[in-house]
């Protein structure tokens, strides 16, 4: 009898857990969460977002203006910059110039391809622009245009958070 009650009494003094015990695995959790959050970077995961956001909407600009070139027979929408001339896209006309290591516009007024006789409004529902509100807007969407006279066009993001210049030519 003497064996049940020693074991009973051995017994009721295993409930629970004791601080140290408790201090131990919060410091383990602790490590290991901060340790996930670095390695998950969420800052350069929004800056990798906004540049996949960007080429995405230089895509859809570029397919935009070559479809209208298609369905015009190979007429450009009809408010494309001269050959060789890199134009903001946007509504403004009087503050559209960018000086920056990935675009040197100095056409004081931005070029709008959603209006004019022949513009790309049949292909796109508005016009994309920056995902960094404090950079792009309806009026200076900061990507700009720019033709050849090989008849290749190149639209580009003038603002990037990665280090490489983002732009699609065809």
């Amino acid at each position: 009898m003497r064996i049940s009650a020693h074991f009973r009494l051995l017994q009721s003094k295993q409930k629970g857990f004791t601080l140290i015990e408790l201090l131990v695995a919060i410091t383990i959790v602790a490590i290991l969460a901060v340790s996930v959050f670095v390695a998950l970077n969420p800052a350069q995961r929004l800056k990798d977002a906004k540049d996949a956001r960007r080429a995405s909407d230089l895509d859809s600009i570029l397919s935009a203006i070559h479809q209208s070139i298609v369905d015009n027979k190979g007429t450009y929408p009809s408010n494309m910059p001269a050959a060789g001339t890199e134009v903001q896209l946007g509504t403004d006309a009087a503050g559209c110039t960018i000086s920056n290591s990935d675009c040197t516009i100095t056409a004081a007024a931005c070029t709008d391809l959603m209006t004019g006789s022949q513009n790309v409004s049949k292909y796109l529902k508005t016009m994309p622009f920056d995902p960094d509100t404090t950079l792009g807007s309806d009026a200076k969407t900061g990507y700009s245009v720019q033709g050849d006279s090989n008849g290749i066009v190149t639209v580009k993001a003038c603002y990037t958070d990665g280090t490489t210049t983002i732009s699609v030519s065809r």
